[in-house]
């Protein structure tokens, strides 16, 4: 799959399931079985004109469980699978007769509406051919937003849990999965920089991935994200000459933290810069392909936040730099930021007094939160300081024993073993929170403007009623 493709959803088709009213219980077996629609259904709406199904009826004189459901090839036979206490297919049954129910019937042709995605309608309707049925792409309804179904192929599928705890991306949106989980990986390991960490976490990255610990098969779907964590440790532990602490066993190549603190401080903030000027770009290009040019030039979290964060870095860089016409540039870019602001804020709240109150108080919110927020990268620094001098007490300990020889060496030894064991767990805890908290609350805020609805398809194998569950 291209790269572009992948930065977006995936594209959907509304589309009518058709076929013969005699007809329709196989095609929607087909469908069910094939798990590529999310359709149009009932769901077992008890208001007046409500009229209970067979299998929904007898579903609820059955005993009390949760049967996984399933469909029946050959057609449904009530009596028997009450009688074998079938509550899977009873169940499956009454599924598909609330999507039945939703059905719209025109003389002897019944459809059913749903959406699945473009690139497997084709599939489908081959499919569905056999029992008498078609699939008809319809044009999208006005006002209506598809669900959202996320690229399932590469790294933007491994990186999508990142985003799909925070929010359903919208489905005009751009899929920030991929971004988002590189600006991740680069958090944690300025945060948690240590060669011989950073290599552990590889490791066990691989280790997950080939099944090695079965009780570890759940962290399966997210090992490229301890893989690529244990990457950017060994990275950023090899700029600052760490190896299970300040050991000596590879030279610094940068800095040392401990002793360059201001400068560590200078560059964490200088990521979180680079990665908000990001998240502005991805919000601008978010907020047009919502609601056009006039959503992405008033919005906060469009241009117009933009030029306040701009403004701010010109205003920055000029009194630091000495240059005037900087810090003039900085100010007009941000002025002129916070009244197309206003504007935008104006124009959304309906216009009165109590609208410019609002617009006021938003855009000095929009002010104040970008500061806070650009100094809540200060964090990688800190932490990344926390994590070093760690590992220097613990280094420091294990040499200390060591210089006394007999005996005190094997506590060097035990020191070393459990406090880079600790320093692994508790620190890589840390930094993992602290790299989220980042992602959540300093660069999606801005990336996301509202949410969407995930794509839910109908599954529901076909079975034959001889063979058991």
């Amino acid at each position: 799959m291209p790269w572009r493709e992948s930065m977006s959803p995936v594209a959907m088709e509304r589309v009518a399931l058709v076929a013969p009213r005699e007809s329709l219980r196989d095609l929607l077996v087909e469908v069910a079985d094939s798990g590529a629609v999310e359709v149009d259904r009932v769901d077992g709406e008890r208001g007046e004109d409500h009229v209970e199904g067979a299998a929904e009826a007898l579903l609820r004189r059955m005993p009390a469980g949760s049967p996984t459901p399933a469909l029946a090839a050959d057609g449904p036979d009530l009596e028997r699978w009450e009688r074998e206490e079938r509550g899977d297919l009873v169940a499956g049954e009454a599924e598909l007769e609330q999507v039945a129910a939703a059905a719209v019937t025109r003389g002897s042709v019944s459809a059913v509406l749903g959406w699945m995605a473009e690139d497997e309608v084709a599939p489908l309707a081959e499919r569905v051919s056999g029992r008498g049925g078609a699939v008809v792409p319809l044009r999208h309804p006005p006002g209506v937003q598809p669900p959202t179904l996320l690229s399932q192929q590469g790294a933007s599928r491994e990186f999508s849990p990142l985003v799909e705890t925070y929010a359903t991306v919208p489905y005009v949106d751009v899929n920030p999965s991929l971004l988002a989980g590189l600006a991740y990986i680069v958090m944690f390991g300025m945060m948690f920089a240590d060669v011989g960490h950073g290599a552990l976490l590889v490791l066990a990255a691989l280790a997950v991935r080939a099944g090695r610990w079965p009780r570890f098969e759940r962290l399966r779907p997210v090992w490229l994200f301890i893989a690529g964590s244990g990457l950017a440790s060994m990275f950023f532990g090899a700029l600052y000459g760490e190896f299970f602490g300040p050991t000596g066993v590879i030279p610094v190549i940068w800095l040392e933290p401990l002793e360059h603190p201001v400068e560590l401080l200078g560059a964490a903030v200088g990521v979180g810069a680079v990665l908000l000027a990001g998240a502005y770009a991805l919000g601008t290009v978010n907020r047009f392909r919502e609601g056009g040019w006039r959503a992405a030039v008033y919005a906060p979290t469009g241009l117009a936040g933009a030029a306040v964060f701009l403004g701010l870095g010109a205003v920055v860089g000029g009194v630091m730099l000495g240059q005037g016409w900087l810090t003039a540039l900085g100010v007009t870019l941000g002025v002129a930021g916070m009244v197309v602001a206003s504007l935008g804020l104006y124009a959304a709240s309906g216009g009165g007094g109590a609208g410019v109150a609002e617009a006021a108080v938003e855009v000095f919110d929009l002010v104040i939160r970008l500061g806070s927020n650009l100094v809540s990268f200060a964090r990688l620094a800190a932490f990344g300081l926390t994590h070093a001098a760690l590992g220097l007490v613990i280094w420091q300990g294990t040499t200390g024993l060591w210089e006394q020889g007999g005996w005190a060496r094997l506590g060097a030894l035990v020191v070393f073993l459990v406090g880079n064991a600790l320093a692994l767990a508790l620190e890589g805890l840390v930094a993992a929170i602290q790299a989220l908290r980042l992602e959540y609350y300093e660069l999606f805020s801005r990336i996301f403007d509202g949410v969407g609805r995930p794509f839910r398809p109908w599954r529901i194998p076909t079975v034959h009623p001889e063979v058991s569950p």
